[in-house]
């Protein structure tokens, strides 16, 4: 199952749940963002072409961000460009998120092991601006596209 959440026609995330399973490849992500995330299931035996990537300039503004959950539970909490609180969702073991604009915040509901992964260098402070929560959480079902 695949998860868009969008606020005011801009796309804040992709969430693809560990029961997704389609053959070949997927993209979940349109060609203009600046992080791709796509999908694989190929059958044993299958080939893919030796390659390398050429060096191509690429102008990046904001940082997207992909979580992909090893284990636990996790609520992500979706905030407008404004900070002003939207929705939330649960992730669990196996789910991937790609976070793409907005802003979020998460509470770890059960311990957790996650990977991220984004663009660098890292900014260090110059790299995100903090603020407080606001807002009462409104949990949302997700809704399934596929």
């Amino acid at each position: 199952m695949i998860e868009t959440i969008s606020h005011e026609g801009v796309t804040l995330a992709i969430i693809i749940h560990r029961d997704f399973e389609k053959p070949g490849i997927h993209f979940f992500t349109p060609d203009d963002f600046s992080q791709q995330l796509a999908y694989m299931k190929h059958p044993a035996g299958k080939i893919i072409q030796p390659h390398v990537h050429n060096p191509v300039k690429r102008d990046v503004h904001f940082t997207k961000e992909v979580l992909l959950l090893k284990r636990g539970k996790l609520r992500v909490d979706f905030y407008d460009n404004d900070q002003v609180y939207l929705e939330s969702r649960i992730l669990e073991a196996g789910d991937v998120i790609l976070l793409s604009e907005g802003g979020h915040g998460f509470e770890v509901l059960e311990d957790l092991e996650m990977f991220e992964v984004k663009q660098g260098p890292y900014a260090g402070d110059n790299d995100k601006t903090r603020f407080e929560p606001k807002g009462k959480i409104k949990l949302v079902l997700p809704q399934p596209v596929f």
